[in-house]
């Protein structure tokens, strides 16, 4: 292709406050709950690390520790992550490791172990499993982002509960999660962990739209899924979206781990691929060309199967074996499903160009991210800023649709 359409850069406004002092809210946070009361000295409390990329996650965390100290408790980290990390002790060490939750910048052990007890039954039916280490603790804290799923719409999607009835159910209490509805089952199994685990606390996170922490949040056990489901309310009201709702390309430049569990946020993108969930009403996007897989998934390219089009250098990033674990898990398998892939960046996206149906070039609806997460700032196509002129910021209007000599987008 020659012709392609003007585009311009964009700024989209989002909130910018966040919190200064992480240690001071942390202890703050936790004194507000009586915390102090439940901790004996020499008491072993874990204190959780998820697989997500949060912002400040080891200041939170490293404060935390701090505090169990300041209470005379002996704390460790308690990785708190499914099946992730390869579904091994030491590959889930390797991921809090990864995140600056380092034995030796917390200060404190990892213990990091997939043994599990089965410790009961939902109402429902449907079996609960714990951590072994957790359970057999003086205490644990649960530390996690409270934030929309990528799976499904609930009252409580991600956040301190999911991470009590998945995170800390290891690689058997993800499958189970996921094979029984991961709405319902994820409630109604948090209620047996907080009977009857050690759980004494909880610790949300909200991150603005800049992925700047804005709330932390000290949360009772008895409150643990009424606090995560206002928490999740006062995230979604910050989340980041696309400025527009019909689309004709978007160009997604690099998908990952770190950007969301499914490599894109479907609510992002508006596209889940789960039977019986429904789809979002928007944006409706015709064709998404993904373009690069981040060295942090370590060739975990789960929600490749979300895009239309990739590229060949993304498809032999791909470790098999790493999505594999982690997609079964899901049972989600279309999200791992390879789409066309074609030699270069350039030859993927002229093929989107070229099967959007009867679009010039010239007047197609287009819109470039560098990844799902980060959206304040992109590029939109003349016919899109025509459109939203009104509610962005402009920041450059003279942006070439250009390629390098390998065909790599610039």
């Amino acid at each position: 292709m020659s012709v392609y359409p003007k585009m311009y850069r964009i700024k989209q406004n989002f909130s910018n406050d966040k919190i200064s002092d992480i240690k001071a809210e942390v202890f703050k946070q936790l004194d507000s709950i009586g915390i102090k009361e439940k901790i004996k000295p020499m008491d072993n409390i874990g204190v959780t690390c998820g697989s997500r990329g949060i912002n400040n996650i080891d200041a939170i965390v490293k404060a935390t520790v701090d505090y169990v100290k300041q209470c005379g408790g002996e704390p460790f980290i308690l990785p708190a992550m499914g099946s992730h990390g390869g579904a091994t002790d030491e590959g889930q060490k390797h991921v809090c490791e990864k995140f600056g939750v380092s034995e030796e910048k917390m200060g404190c052990p990892i213990r990091s172990s997939m043994e599990i007890l089965n410790i009961g039954k939902t109402k429902s039916g449907v079996d609960v499993y714990f951590d072994k280490t957790a359970y057999n603790s003086d205490g644990v804290i649960v530390v996690n982002r409270v934030k929309r799923h990528t799976d499904f719409t609930a009252k409580n999607e991600s956040g301190i509960v999911k991470m009590l009835a998945v995170g800390l159910g290891n690689q058997n209490g993800a499958n189970t999660m996921h094979k029984n509805g991961l709405g319902k089952t994820i409630p109604e199994t948090a209620e047996v962990i907080l009977q009857k685990a050690p759980i004494i606390a909880g610790i949300g996170i909200v991150e603005n739209a800049h992925e700047d922490t804005c709330i932390i949040k000290a949360v009772k056990p008895q409150d643990f899924i009424e606090q995560d489901a206002k928490l999740l309310e006062i995230s979604n009201s910050l989340v980041p979206a696309l400025p527009c709702k019909d689309i004709d390309i978007l160009v997604v430049k690099e998908m990952g781990k770190q950007y969301s569990g499914t490599g894109m946020d479907t609510k992002v993108i508006g596209r889940m691929k789960i039977f019986g969930e429904v789809e979002p009403d928007y944006p409706a996007i015709k064709k998404i060309v993904t373009l690069r897989l981040s060295e942090a998934s370590y060739g975990n390219a789960l929600g490749i199967g979300l895009a239309d089009i990739t590229v060949k250098k993304l498809v032999n990033a791909i470790d098999y074996e790493a999505m594999y674990s982690n997609l079964i898990t899901t049972t989600f398998l279309e999200r791992g499903r390879v789409p066309v892939n074609f030699d270069t960046e350039k030859q993927s996206i002229d093929v989107a160009f070229n099967t959007i149906g009867a679009v010039k070039p010239e007047d197609a609806r287009v819109v470039i991210i560098d990844n799902t997460l980060n959206i304040e700032t992109m590029l939109v196509s003349e016919s899109v800023y025509k459109e939203i002129k009104n509610d962005v910021e402009l920041i450059d209007e003279n942006v070439e649709f250009s390629f390098d000599a390998e065909g790599v987008l610039k």
